[in-house]
């Protein structure tokens, strides 16, 4: 008689963010449903998981340290919110005016241009935030070829070529850096927004293929015909992480750990190295961690060496409270970007208890701003006094700030955001090949390969687990 003997196997999962704990989760749910022996370990270096996702709740305010929201057009994080038993608590924004700061004015968003929905023409003709020279290059797009097949590029140079230097400069500069903190001269159009090169290649036209779609992943103002909607959870985005970890096995995260080496085993297994305990003996690796931080960990094998570290743009998060009064200007506005074309050093700046209900008292403004980007990281080094001072003199000038705040959270990403420069996408393709043949049962995910986004990192987690999981299950004997 034929009887599969199914031999206990376990899996470590390096990095306790949200890839990595999506991850485990869909690893054990798998698991248990399938009936397959299987361990999982959450490797963490830190005291805490959750990555960049940190919330604080503080005297009736709800603080976002890291990220503050997703666009889920994907329907990733819903997803997993069902599977976790949490869809009930999404959230979703207000709508409200997005400005961006040139010069020393602060200009409306015109008709959705290059934000994903159908622009609006006349908005656009009567908008100062485009010289009337640059809005008749920016028409330019309506003519202009299309780009050879399979070209990546810089957004800059993208959106130049399509739509002229001003619009780069007043609009989808400021955009990109207030979201991304990037530099547009080196960031690949084709891994960051291959919407917008599918759109070329479709429509030859930007504009035309704007129309025609009706509405797109960058639609953010109340112009677009279908905006699409940020989410959260109820009392913040770590609601998440919090639910994730309540959900995985007991004993599954390993806090305070840091791996130091993979080494092969002769029998086909790997030796983890960690810093503090005893090393791990797995069947199966998956990392989530920063590339910079994988590639020490296959120090002794010639395996990533030859690939050069990845680029990370250092930013800080500066949330302060204001009572209402404080901020008698702008009224309608939800945020607004800043272009280089501007005396602030802030980079963005959002209203969000206009952005979210319930995220501070009534009669007070919870401002979040971002500063510092590629090329200005000095200004993150500054003191917290003098990084909120940096920050209330540009909130002076921008919207005319009357006194200071109730308090200041600043939080510091040092190297946090990753670069997605052009070839991104060939060389993570040729480096997860690479690794394939040295480490077949290692698998790379997370925010350095395929998407930084909070969906994309749970895409990422889900589909390596159904991979990995797939993946030994068919390399089970039978006797």
């Amino acid at each position: 008689m034929m009887r599969v003997t199914l031999k206990r196997r376990k899996v470590v999962v390096i990095g306790g963010g949200v890839t990595g704990l999506t991850t485990a989760f869909y690893l054990q749910q798998a698991a248990k449903e399938q009936q397959y022996p299987l361990d999982v370990v959450v490797v963490e270096a830190s005291l805490r998981v959750g990555g960049k996702i940190q919330t604080m709740r503080k005297d009736g305010f709800i603080i976002e340290r890291g990220p503050e929201s997703f666009i889920d057009d994907s329907g990733n994080v819903c997803r997993l919110a069902h599977d976790l038993g949490i869809a009930h608590k999404l959230v979703y924004n207000n709508v409200g005016q997005t400005y961006v700061a040139v010069g020393k004015e602060l200009y409306p968003i015109p008709g959705s241009l290059l934000l994903g929905g159908p622009p609006k023409v006349s908005s656009f003709i009567t908008s100062g935030l485009i010289s009337l020279t640059g809005k008749i290059r920016a028409a330019g797009d309506l003519v202009i070829p299309r780009a050879a097949e399979n070209q990546d590029e810089p957004i800059g140079d993208f959106f130049r070529r399509r739509f002229g230097k001003e619009v780069v400069e007043n609009l989808v500069e400021p955009l990109m850096a207030g979201t991304f903190a990037g530099d547009i001269d080196h960031l690949s159009i084709q891994s960051m927004f291959p919407e917008f090169s599918q759109l070329e290649k479709e429509h030859r036209s930007l504009l035309l293929g704007m129309k025609r779609k009706k509405a797109g992943r960058l639609a953010i103002d109340h112009f677009a015909e279908q905006p699409l909607q940020y989410g959260t959870f109820e009392d913040g985005l770590e609601t998440l992480i919090e639910t994730l970890e309540e959900q995985l096995a007991p004993s599954t995260v390993l806090k305070g750990v840091k791996v130091e080496a993979i080494e092969k085993l002769q029998d086909g297994s790997m030796k983890v190295a960690l810093n503090n305990i005893s090393p791990i003996q797995a069947d199966a690796v998956i990392m989530t961690t920063p590339f910079n931080a994988a590639k020490t960990v296959f120090g002794k094998y010639e395996v990533m060496q030859h690939q050069p570290l990845m680029k990370s743009a250092t930013i800080a998060t500066v949330t302060m409270a204001f009572k209402q009064e404080q901020l008698p200007k702008y009224k309608d506005a939800l945020n607004f970007f800043v272009s280089r074309n501007s005396d602030l050093a802030i980079t963005s700046c959002t209203w969000n208890n206009r952005k979210w209900d319930g995220v501070a008292p009534e009669g007070y403004d919870l401002l979040r701003v971002y500063i510092g980007r590629v090329g200005d990281e000095a200004i993150v080094e500054l003191s917290d006094s003098e990084i909120e001072r940096t920050v209330l003199e540009d909130l002076q000038k921008a919207v005319d700030l009357k006194e200071g705040p109730l308090f200041t959270v600043v939080t510091r990403w040092k190297q946090g955001m990753p670069q997605y420069t052009v070839g991104h996408e060939e060389r993570v393709q040729q480096m997860k090949r690479e690794l394939y043949e040295e480490f077949p049962n290692v698998m790379l995910v997370g925010s350095s390969y395929e998407g930084i986004s909070v969906p994309d990192c749970i895409e990422q987690g889900r589909e390596a687990a159904a991979r990995m999981l797939n993946k030994m299950m068919e390399t089970e004997t039978v006797q």
